[in-house]
């Protein structure tokens, strides 16, 4: 099944995908914290209440997650445009819930940045609280999957040797549009991609990631409790505008795709900040 947060006449729930329509589910606002995979299995239909998808506005698909966690340099046609080793130990950031973004909303480019970067990503929503598990176990705490942009501001991922402040912008991370439970995915090698003006810009599948996805819960449960609605943002293949030669940065009035097979396919629409 498929899963969305939306926002309807003035409300925000959760509804299960229907075709063209959302079913909402009663009780439920957001995916997230308070949606483990027993609650979310559990919850009750409302097909009277069927709303139709032009109708609402999608929000990202976990609005308020309490960990964000990517993973850097997880393809080796990434690893090898950077001119770095192959790591031996997955590559870890954050994020904050402030830098998600809905599927339809806008990437706004910040008038300190002039470097705005795309990065196609599988991400990993936690559907059980996940501490020092094993990799024979990590899919068991897995709740579905969705597509992220990892937008980035390489002027200032550059800055120092940690990149925070170029991966963490506020309202910079596009997020969604659904949330896929594990029973429809399969993301043993589920092709990966951008598209920019025409041009295909990134093509992979997930059969290449360095570190997989057991292995990636697994680590990180290791340091940090993993909760319910918690983001794994798995990495991105190569082709990132900042290692193209020459550079290729997103402009103002650009619309960039980027999908995952059998996951979602996210257009947002790029302006200048005003």
């Amino acid at each position: 099944m498929s899963y969305a947060t939306y926002e309807f006449d003035g409300r925000r729930r959760v509804g299960r995908v229907d075709g063209d329509r959302l079913v909402p589910l009663r009780g439920l606002t957001e995916l997230g914290l308070e949606t483990p995979a027993d609650v979310l299995a559990a919850a009750t239909e409302l097909p009277d209440e069927a709303v139709a998808l032009n109708q609402v506005r999608l929000c990202p698909v976990v609005p308020n997650p309490d960990k964000i966690i990517c993973v850097g340099l997880n393809y080796l046609t990434h690893v090898g445009e950077t001119g770095r080793e192959l790591p031996k130990y997955p590559v870890l950031f954050t994020k904050f819930a402030s830098s998600l973004v809905g599927p339809d909303d806008d990437i706004v480019l910040p008038a300190e940045s002039h470097q705005v970067d795309y990065e196609a990503e599988l991400t990993v929503v936690i559907g059980r609280t996940a501490r020092r598990v094993s990799k024979e176990d990590a899919l068991e705490h897995v709740l579905g999957y969705t597509v992220a942009n990892d937008i980035t501001m390489r002027d200032y991922q550059y800055k120092t040797h940690q990149w925070l402040q170029g991966k963490a912008w506020d309202r910079s991370t596009p997020l969604g549009p659904y949330l896929v439970t594990p029973g429809e995915a399969d993301v043993s090698a589920a092709g990966v991609r951008t598209l920019l003006r025409g041009e295909k810009l990134q093509e992979s599948d997930t059969s290449h990631l360095i570190f997989d996805i057991p292995t990636l819960v697994s680590t990180i449960s290791e340091f940090t409790t993993l909760l319910p609605g918690d983001l794994i943002l798995t990495g991105t293949p190569g082709g990132v505008g900042y290692r193209r030669e020459p550079q290729l940065f997103l402009a103002d009035g650009d619309e960039i795709t980027v999908e995952v097979d059998g996951i979602g396919r996210l257009v947002n629409r790029v302006r200048a900040e005003s």
